[in-house]
């Protein structure tokens, strides 16, 4: 009976798994088919968003041709025109690119070029006004790229060409583009219907196989669990009445020994008196400090160091932690004299009624404790090399200010000084009753005023413009480039790129006036640049200014530390300046191409 219930159940489980891989086997059918039709119609969907871009922009580009092309006939400035021109040009190629390959596809666009009937027609309807536009448009640019360029009045026609065509393009554009369009949308509700379609069908194929296969085959299951338990409870009953104690007792001792093994094999384990005596230690702790036999008087202290400190220190330990335990780092030295750190666990526990001990449970940390060591070292080292890089920082800082401050009580003393000692003599050597060499005298002197003026601004330059404290940061930039250039003869142009004009605190102010004057100064000094180029422009919460030149340019990581106490000062000023007021830094440059300086400023509210 019992082979014939085996064989039953043989015969029900080949079934059920049959059934099961039948049932898996049809929904993964299902959704490969579902992906395959979704994927295919998906990559013939991908470039309609493309084609409907171009599309539309092909409307702004006729519109932004015909607006350049009527300009160009009421500008009477030769550079102007040729300027309209080459933008006439740049748009007219774009243009044409994407009117052609609208049509016959392109794939550096991402155009496929295939079109419906109705798009085609429309297409063919649009050439002839696309035809001439575009050949209008390249005969004025023809007639002004003329060698000498032709007056305006000479492609007057092609312009009215431009203008009388430019509505019916746009006029079948707009149909092409709202054609496309709805192609797309139907795709989309052809995908939709698709998709419903397919989910419906899983569904349905998930509900008849709950209804034919998992439902049958679950009270199938239930039922044969039923058994099984049953038979289980059978047999614990007899495994119970078996030998119930003994085989409990035997279970237990085999746990014990197998954990004393694992703890004398894995752990670096020992038993001690609560006066330090060895009762038991373990192979580990045996092998780690070679220690091979004891008796009743064998010190714990002793076996894990030879050192008398480190004796005592350990022997203090456990007096002091006997009753409450104990959990720290031991330093410890074997009998060959090598350093081992302990991560130590002291713990009291009475193994009888009258009799008290303590567990000693530790791990060997003397490899992290190295490098735990050595982080410190280094951490220690770190931070006494940035004190003294800090320290010859600030002593260039003051160096640099003296160097400034002599300058300017020289340019004042040896140029203002004398001008204004000049001035005074030819003020007190005026005669009145002389009225011709008066005159001259007044001339002189007002040479003289204009010249004390000038040296003036020249001596205070570098100080903080009025421009900064007054107006902000912009205005003073501006200010910075226009006297520079003055100055230079370099060609120094600042481009505020998003008409930023807002006030930040005055110390960022500052600090920003003096890192782009510092960049400006090593671009004419050190860069031998004839162009330099200050940029702003600014997000909700970012001020980037970026300072290009065309000068020689240098290998940033060949410039000399700070620590080293020579080169790289203006560098590391900038760099001190922006962390001050938390901003970012960054500067790119090559050989012979020249150098960017990046700064990105928080705008705080």
């Amino acid at each position: 009976m019992t082979n014939n219930g085996n064989s039953l159940d043989q015969r029900t489980f080949d079934k059920l798994s049959r059934l099961y891989i039948i049932a898996l086997s049809t929904i993964a059918l299902s959704v490969i088919i579902s992906q395959i039709l979704i994927r295919k119609h998906l990559n013939a969907q991908q470039s309609d968003s493309t084609v409907i871009n171009v599309a539309g922009r092909q409307r702004m580009l006729s519109q932004k041709l015909t607006k350049d092309i009527v300009t160009l006939s009421t500008e009477r400035e030769l550079e102007e025109r040729i300027l309209l021109k080459d933008k006439i040009k740049a748009t007219l190629k774009l243009w044409e690119t994407s009117h052609y390959a609208l049509q016959e596809g392109n794939d550096s666009l991402g155009l496929p070029g295939e079109n419906s009937d109705i798009i085609a027609n429309k297409f063919q309807k649009l050439n002839p006004t696309f035809n001439i536009i575009s050949s209008a448009a390249k005969t004025i640019i023809e007639d002004i790229e003329n060698v000498p360029p032709l007056p305006n009045s000479a492609f007057s026609e092609d312009i009215k060409k431009v203008r009388h065509n430019e509505g019916e393009f746009l006029s079948v554009m707009d149909e092409i583009v709202n054609q496309y369009d709805l192609e797309a949308n139907e795709k989309v509700s052809w995908l939709r219907r698709l998709e419903m379609l397919l989910t419906i069908l899983t569904l349905i194929i998930l509900l008849a196989e709950f209804l034919f296969i998992f439902w049958p085959t679950a009270k199938s299951v239930r039922a044969t669990l039923a058994e099984l338990l049953f038979a289980e409870q059978r047999a614990k009953k007899m495994a119970i009445d078996a030998d119930e104690l003994s085989a409990a007792k035997e279970k237990s001792m085999r746990e014990l020994r197998a954990l004393n093994h694992a703890m004398d094999e894995t752990l670096l384990f020992a038993r001690i008196t609560q006066n330090g005596s060895v009762v038991h230690i373990g192979k580990r702790f045996s092998r780690l400090f070679k220690f091979s036999g004891f008796n009743i008087t064998t010190s714990f202290s002793e076996v894990i160091s030879i050192h008398e400190k480190e004796q005592l220190a350990l022997e203090g330990i456990i007096s002091k932690s006997k009753k409450t335990g104990w959990q720290g780092e031991v330093k410890a030295t074997t009998k060959d004299h090598k350093d081992i750190w302990l991560e130590m666990a002291i713990i009291p526990f009475s193994p009888t009624d009258d009799r008290s001990e303590l567990l000693i449970i530790a791990s060997d940390i003397t490899t992290r404790k190295a490098a735990q060591l050595e982080i410190e070292r280094l951490t220690k080292a770190s931070f006494e090399e940035k004190i003294d890089q800090q320290k010859i920082i600030s002593s260039k800082i003051i160096e640099n200010q003296e160097k400034e401050q002599n300058r300017i009580a020289k340019d004042v003393h040896d140029g203002i000084g004398q001008m204004l000692t000049g001035l005074k003599y030819n003020l007190e050597s005026i005669d009145i009753s002389d009225i011709e060499k008066t005159a001259t005298k007044i001339e002189h002197l007002k040479e003289l005023t204009s010249n004390i003026i000038k040296g003036v601004r020249t001596a205070t330059f570098n100080l903080t413009p009025p421009e900064l404290t007054d107006h902000g940061i912009v205005p003073a930039l501006n200010k910075l480039t226009h006297e520079l250039a003055k100055l230079t003869g370099k060609h120094i142009v600042l481009f505020n790129k998003t008409d930023f004009n807002q006030r930040l605190d005055s110390l960022v102010e500052i600090n920003i006036y003096r890192i782009v004057q510092e960049a400006i100064n090593n671009a004419i000094k050190y860069a031998d640049s004839t162009h330099i180029l200050v940029s702003l422009s600014h997000s909700q919460n970012i001020l980037s200014i970026v300072i290009d030149d065309n000068g020689k340019g240098f290998d940033p990581t060949k410039v000399k530390k700070v620590k080293e106490g020579d080169g790289g000062m203006g560098m590391t000023f900038m760099r001190e300046r922006i962390k001050y007021i938390e901003g970012r830094f960054f500067i790119h440059s090559e050989k012979d191409k020249g150098t960017r300086v990046t700064l990105n400023i928080p705008i705080k509210e």
